[in-house]
């Protein structure tokens, strides 16, 4: 499959913290078979905090998504509770912390993070992600 055709993926997760290496190894394999090697670094970071957020501070299912579409790379998290996340701190200060460095790595490291509330078939909750470009760090979009 040529590296320009879209696709996307979801796995959904239990409430379990072993479902962030479950989540990193899938989304490792999925960029390998399609030929994006060079993102999978920064990727299965992203995607570790992301989906370690859902299962950490919720306590129903989670569900990753990866979606690959004109060069961006699309990776969420999407949990049961639509409480919007803790807004990120500055990455200095977040380094001093034992927690919450999630989302200021997610700012730090992605091209692009959002969040969205969801409502979907009677099921409430919000979908955090973030974006990466297939371009070199130095040739990306601002975020």
């Amino acid at each position: 499959m040529p590296e320009n055709d879209p696709w996307e993926y979801s796995l959904y997760i239990p409430n379990d913290p072993r479902a962030v290496t479950v989540s990193r190894r899938t989304l490792r394999l999925i960029l390998t078979v399609h030929g994006l090697i060079r993102l999978v670094d920064v990727a299965e970071l992203l995607a570790a905090e992301l989906v370690g957020n859902a299962v950490r501070h919720t306590k129903g299912p989670a569900a990753l998504r990866v979606r690959w579409a004109a060069g961006v790379l699309r990776i969420g998290a999407w949990d049961a509770d639509p409480s919007p996340p803790e807004p990120p701190q500055p990455f200095e200060r977040a380094l001093e912390r034992e927690d919450g460095r999630g989302l200021a790595m997610v700012r730090a490291c992605a091209d692009v993070w959002g969040w969205q509330p969801l409502a979907r078939e009677g099921n409430r909750g919000k979908y955090v992600w973030c974006e990466l470009g297939s371009a070199p760090r130095g040739e990306r979009r601002p975020a």
